[in-house]
């Protein structure tokens, strides 16, 4: 059953979530991606992950169990915006946004490199857009309407219905971009894993030739020792 949450599925859980903020992604990619290998709703399994982190800090028994090391996964204290916080930061992003800097480049670099005060920044910037009319970027996207007198002309009907199927195409391919961007993240990361794997291997295996090594001229010396006492021992026995 989809409600019942097995410890298998709880510790694949917490491991994402590691990965994901490793990686500077945001926590909400981390639950969409296990919502979908579940088949569970995404608040559904961010609900579940911080009730089970307040369950853990008192659960010792059950989180050596699962191996979780909670100490990152501890969640942050939401602090809120005074009116001249927020000002700041709208100027802030907007001076860097108009000389090319991207949003989530600008909200990391105001952060200092924080990753999760870079996330609450960037929130709080695409809130301010939403809640005073849309950025210009989408603005760019819309097809507006004149409002005429007359009724459009065949010519005019058919720009209009070519601009709307290159505007369905284009978030079509956004979309797929999207995807494979998060299945190549993914790859990337199973590679990653990999090969770190792969050094470990190789670094054991030039240990184990080492040994090998050592053993075989200690092996080697202890013949040659073995052969001396037989010699001095063949000698003592001809002298008497």
């Amino acid at each position: 059953m989809k409600g019942i949450w097995k410890n298998s599925e709880v510790k694949e859980l917490f491991s994402i979530v590691e990965d994901y903020k490793g990686n500077n992604r945001s926590l909400k990619d981390a639950f969409i991606s296990h919502a979908q290998k579940y088949g569970r709703k995404p608040n559904s399994v961010r609900n579940y992950y911080y009730h089970e982190v307040d369950n853990l800090k008192s659960d010792e028994k059950r989180l050596e169990k699962l191996g979780i090391d909670l100490s990152l996964h501890n969640k942050t204290a939401i602090s809120y915006f005074s009116q001249e916080e927020e000002e700041k930061l709208m100027r802030d992003v907007d001076d860097m946004v108009k000389r090319g800097i991207s949003v989530r480049k600008a909200c990391l670099s105001l952060s200092g490199g924080d990753v999760s005060q870079m996330l609450r920044y960037q929130n709080k910037y695409r809130n301010y857009i939403l809640k005073n009319k849309q950025p210009k970027e989408e603005k760019n996207n819309v097809i507006t309407f004149k409002k005429t007198p007359r009724t459009l002309t065949d010519g005019e009907v058919q720009s209009l219905f070519m601009g709307l199927v290159r505007l369905v195409k284009k978030n079509a391919y956004e979309e797929s971009e999207s995807l494979y961007r998060d299945k190549l993240n993914k790859a990337n990361d199973e590679l990653r894993r990999l090969l770190t794997r792969l050094s470990s291997q190789e670094r054991d295996f030039e240990k184990l030739k080492m040994e090998i090594k050592e053993l075989r001229n200690e092996n080697s010396a202890l013949e040659n020792k073995m052969f001396e006492l037989r010699c001095r021992r063949a000698e003592d026995l001809n002298k008497n």
